[in-house]
């Protein structure tokens, strides 16, 4: 993973993002104490299979790719 100060990130912008779009994770660091304050990542391609832990192999999941959920049912509400 790639470190860099806010000011090499806005000078660089551009060939950060290719970086990125190559692969490259960058984290940006801010201030004197060069405290992390973002990681630019690539989007996943593809989705992560899922496992159900002690029922795997015993049982199966799919999702339907229109499911949707409102923001009050995600928080519980």
């Amino acid at each position: 993973m790639n470190q860099m100060s806010v000011g090499e990130f806005k000078t660089n912008f551009s060939e950060v993002l290719e970086l990125v779009k190559k692969g490259e994770e960058i984290e940006v660091l801010y201030g004197r104490t060069k405290k992390p304050i973002a990681l630019l990542i690539p989007p996943r391609q593809k989705k992560d299979a899922r496992f159900l832990g002690a029922l795997e192999g015993k049982a199966s999941f799919d999702m339907s790719e229109d499911w949707k959920i409102t923001p009050e049912e995600l928080l519980g509400s």
